[in-house]
């Protein structure tokens, strides 16, 4: 906090009028993260211009960029010293999978990209499973990946599972 607050031009106190701690203070920082990775994912799910390539690219691109923030040492961090924050964090993320990916099957499904005989929850389950798996601290250190690195490593295992041969031609 000391740091912060120096970095910030305000005293400790002033910082802790509006932020109880550090748990708190990392709630609001990653509370305002989601909202804003939403509201990107809800513009690329309203924007009926593109095809379904172009879409389920976007979807890809905005998840690989905010992930490429997100290091290690900050999950492992996370992990060990706001576990009840991690966890949200991790159903949150299993959540905005489920939403926007859900729809985006359905969109591939439709276009004949998609495989049509793979049950969408089970390709769903897969999803947030992998990211469970792999996206945390542990994993991550084991494997020797960032965030960034593993999510793009389980959506190219993913795409090449569920898609037809007709979408990966297109993609």
């Amino acid at each position: 906090m000391d740091d912060l607050a120096s970095e910030l031009g305000m005293s400790k106190k002033t910082l802790y009028t509006h932020f109880s701690g550090k748990v708190s203070l990392l709630e609001e920082v990653i509370a305002d993260k989601f909202g804003e990775i939403e509201a990107e994912l809800f513009a690329i799910a309203a924007d009926g211009r593109g095809d379904f390539p172009a879409r389920l690219h976007a979807l890809l691109a905005c998840i690989r960029r905010h992930t490429e923030e997100v290091q290690p040492p900050f999950l492992r961090d996370m992990a060990r010293e706001a576990p009840e924050l991690f966890e949200k964090v991790r159903a949150h993320r299993r959540s905005i999978i489920h939403r926007h990916f859900t729809t985006m099957l359905r969109e591939g499904k439709a276009a004949g990209m998609i495989r049509g005989d793979v049950p969408e929850k089970l390709m769903i389950e897969f999803l947030t499973g992998a990211a469970d798996g792999i996206v945390n601290p542990q994993k991550l250190a084991e494997l020797g990946l960032t965030a960034r690195a593993a999510f793009t490593e389980i959506i190219r295992i993913f795409l090449e599972g569920t898609m037809t041969e007709q979408g990966r031609l297109k993609l």
